[in-house]
């Protein structure tokens, strides 16, 4: 997935089936956060409009208020920072496994 911001806020509504305005209250509720240009028009990357769908499922299909969609997406942005960090103590951790074969 691509976080350079390409879309104005009628085509990430369009594709994600929403009002324009439901994108709106969503980054008003810090569900979602588009870029912003130097006239402040709002830009959604395709992670933006991912994040999006999301919201909709967890809505639509989970049933969930905004409460709790915003406390699913902490807990998802947790995770994806949790992941983040296992992956380069790994990779430090086989560096530092290299270097000691290297020793030997």
């Amino acid at each position: 997935m691509d976080n350079r911001p390409r879309y104005m806020i009628s085509v990430a509504a369009d594709l994600v089936g929403m009002h324009p305005q439901t994108l709106r209250i969503y980054e008003q509720k810090g569900l979602v956060r588009p870029q912003r240009t130097a006239g402040n028009t709002r830009l959604y990357s395709d992670l933006d409009v991912e994040r999006l769908r999301m919201i909709q499922r967890l809505t639509t299909e989970w049933g969930l208020n905004l409460a709790g969609v915003e406390r699913v997406l902490q807990m998802e942005d947790e995770l994806t920072r949790m992941r983040r960090r296992l992956e380069r103590m790994e990779l430090e951790m086989r560096r530092a496994l290299d270097d000691v074969h290297k020793q030997y």
